[in-house]
């Protein structure tokens, strides 16, 4: 019988450029974010990951868990974009990016690049067989979604994965299957 991982992703607490709809900078947690995270009891992994960014690394600190900084967790490159809000960026440029997952007019990746990135690291992830606890992006958790589901990359803008969501995937065979995806803090179980 085939070994069974179990992946559970952790999306980052709160920060304000989440809050302000601004392209991330490698910003702190708010203290809304904060406040959220270190309100959660969590247990531990048998492998513990943290995207390389403060707010991720802030996040599994107000948890309680601390991982070694995966670089492939990164949030996607904002390229030009980074730090600024919707507004700022010019309608056609921020339109090309939200309809063609290959687009890339800020300079820096795509969706598609991202999705790609992801599913090179959860086969690394599934070739492991340990189960794996990732504190990482909104962004990361959809690639891995559409991943699992095979769903398109045009779907990528349909999922919604607010602060401190915890997404359980299971995979067996080298198939992975989503088991839940929701606010289920204060408590994770692998």
């Amino acid at each position: 019988m085939a070994t069974v991982v179990r992946l559970l992703l952790v999306s980052h607490a709160s920060t304000e450029a989440l809050r302000n709809a601004r392209f991330p900078a490698d910003e702190p947690l708010n203290e809304t974010g904060r406040k959220a995270a270190a309100g959660a009891a969590w247990l531990s992994a048998h492998k513990l990951q943290v995207a390389p960014e403060l707010r991720t690394r802030e996040t599994a600190s107000a948890l309680g868990v601390e991982g070694h900084a995966e670089p492939e967790l990164r949030d996607v490159d904002y390229g030009k974009w980074r730090g600024l809000s919707m507004d700022d960026v010019p309608v056609e440029q921020l339109s090309a990016w939200l309809s063609d997952p290959a687009a890339r007019p800020h300079g820096g990746e795509s969706i598609v690049e991202l999705i790609a990135r992801v599913a090179g690291w959860l086969t690394a992830v599934a070739a492991a067989e340990t189960d794996t606890l990732a504190v990482t992006h909104p962004a990361v958790v959809r690639a891995a979604l559409l991943v699992t589901l095979k769903a398109p990359a045009q779907s990528f803008w349909r999922i919604d994965i607010a602060p401190l969501t915890v997404t359980r995937l299971h995979c067996r065979g080298g198939v992975w299957t989503l088991r839940g995806t929701g606010h289920d803090s204060p408590r994770l179980t692998p």
